[in-house]
């Protein structure tokens, strides 16, 4: 008997891996090979291709087609009807399957309700992609994205909040970690990055 839960409405096909604690629920279908960790949420209309990997704790909201090539860390929040690509010059005539591009999203990141986010990218740990945006190149840690395309407005905290760096040292009101920029990076410095 597994160990996750999949809603009557939904495939999940011989071949495929889902961790325990995993919620697949409406209409949803996850296809051979792709590897899902523990206690994810798939929501309704969520589509897993063949080679896909998506860490634990991942939240894909409504309507999220995850296709060969993309990877999610673990704690990845992806909102509803965001879109990833996995061919740069798709053509209907011209076949690309082996030209799948890698798209990472790295521990933490979150990305808004229907941004894009075009393939080949690298989105940083805990980056904050904002609804709507659309995400043409690599995003650093904690870099805050928004626009079309998508450019960085700020940092964004480990734990979601805004943060307002003053003199390149910025603290986060909620939490209370620290942080200093460092050459167009953000770097936590309270506690070690390595504890987050």
């Amino acid at each position: 008997m597994a160990d996750y839960f999949v809603h009557e409405s939904s495939y999940v096909d011989d071949g495929a891996e889902v961790g325990h604690g995993t919620k697949v629920w409406h209409f949803c279908h996850v296809m051979p090979g792709a590897k899902i960790g523990e206690g994810c949420s798939l929501g309704q209309n969520v589509v897993v291709m063949p080679g896909t990997r998506i860490g634990n704790n991942v939240k894909i909201q409504n309507n999220v087609s995850i296709y060969e090539g993309v990877v999610l860390e673990d704690d990845v929040f992806c909102g509803p009807s965001c879109v990833f690509t996995n061919v740069g010059t798709p053509r209907s005539h011209v076949s690309r399957k082996g030209e799948y591009e890698r798209t990472l999203v790295k521990r933490g990141a979150s990305i808004g309700a229907n941004a894009t986010v075009v393939c080949g990218v690298t989105l940083g740990e805990y980056s904050f992609i904002g609804a709507g945006a659309v995400v043409t190149a690599d995003v650093p840690a904690y870099g805050l994205m928004v626009g079309v395309p998508a450019r960085r407005v700020g940092w964004m905290c480990y734990c979601g909040e805004r943060l307002r760096p003053s003199n390149g040292i910025g603290g986060c009101k909620r939490c209370g970690r620290a942080y200093r920029e460092d050459r167009g990076q953000l770097v936590s410095i309270d506690p070690p990055a390595a504890a987050l």
